[in-house]
């Protein structure tokens, strides 16, 4: 396994130039955005427990306006985590449950005759949110989840040829049951793409598990308050665009790319939109640790979680059992990370 380089002091980050015409964020900025979103997360821990870091990476993706995925069996929280995360934030929030008979005209809208206009208006569907739950989004058709591919990614509903924005921030989060269980459809790689970080929220730890045998007291999604208003949020993605990266960073975030595009194992690697999203998630990931500077260890946080789900494993990969993000992790710790010595000396 490669080394790891050593967190750079604040005071020892370089500057380099190409970074952002914007000045560099002072350390005093990120720590009180940092304090803003332990708030957050707090708010959004206290209806799901023992999940600390799916909160984190969860509320990266919403702050960083990215869309979640979340994958799991069901009864491991996915719902819970969703509805929490719309909940604690000052904003509208819809939820869809995702049914094989659910229509695309279900999600966007329809146009319905006015008798007194005599004219067809336009009534929105439940998109038409800052956040969006889309519940067992992979038990729908296929056409039906085509629904959500021009909002996710445009942040608009086309109907019959007219153009519909809908609020910002917008934001989908999507659970998602395994795709070999029952009634369910496989995500299209296009819909996939969409999504900013894809989670696992896995099994609770054991006193987690206790505590929800026990049956001790956690708040309901519906008794969780908006801890972030609408300015606070603006704010800290402003920030977060100041963060700074060195250019060894950025180079080393595209050998993990290059390596993912030559690797056996994948026959579609990380895309050029998949490496521009991991820097928009590294500069918000960042700003919650209260860092002015990214380092190759939150490069290495955040490889999996943001790319493995938009790799393509290549035919007869499944016979060795590895899925594409147990390659990606195989990547990453092969792939000689830059030490500090090299941030340094810029």
């Amino acid at each position: 396994m490669t080394t790891s380089a050593p967190r750079t002091a604040p005071d020892s980050v370089p500057r380099s130039g190409a970074d952002s015409p914007a000045p560099t964020l002072t350390g005093s900025e990120a720590a009180e955005h940092a304090a803003a979103f332990r708030r957050l997360a707090a708010e959004v821990g206290s209806a799901v427990l023992g999940k600390t870091d799916m909160v984190r990476l969860a509320l990266v993706a919403m702050l960083s306006e990215g869309h979640v995925l979340l994958e799991d069996v069901p009864g491991v929280g996915k719902t819970t985590l969703a509805r929490a995360v719309a909940a604690a934030t000052d904003g509208e929030w819809h939820r869809i449950q995702f049914t094989p008979d659910l229509l695309p005209s279900d999600v966007t809208g329809v146009p319905v005759f006015n008798q007194d206009t005599r004219e067809f208006q336009f009534h929105p569907g439940p998109v038409f949110a800052n956040v969006v739950v889309a519940d067992e989004i992979n038990r729908a058709s296929p056409k039906a989840q085509s629904a959500l591919l021009e909002v996710m990614e445009e942040r608009q509903v086309t109907v019959d040829g007219r153009r519909y924005p809908v609020p910002r921030p917008f934001l989908v989060v999507a659970t998602q049951n395994p795709v070999e269980m029952d009634g369910t459809y496989r995500l299209p790689e296009a819909q996939l793409d969409r999504f900013l970080i894809r989670l696992s929220l896995g099994y609770p730890d054991t006193d987690s598990e206790l505590a929800i045998m026990r049956g001790d007291r956690l708040k309901s999604t519906d008794e969780l308050t908006a801890v972030v208003g609408g300015e606070q949020l603006a704010r800290m993605a402003a920030a977060a665009t100041r963060v700074h990266i060195h250019d060894a960073v950025y180079r080393y975030a595209l050998d993990l790319a290059h390596a993912s595009r030559a690797h056996d194992e994948i026959h579609v690697g990380v895309s050029p939109r998949a490496t521009a999203a991991l820097m928009r998630a590294l500069r918000m990931y960042v700003l919650t640790e209260g860092r002015h500077y990214a380092t190759p260890e939150d490069v290495k946080a955040l490889a999996v979680p943001v790319w493995a789900h938009r790799l393509v494993p290549a035919a007869g990969s499944a016979i060795s059992g590895r899925s594409p993000a147990d390659v990606l992790s195989e990547i990453v710790d092969r792939t000689p990370a830059p030490h500090a010595v090299r941030l340094a000396d810029g």
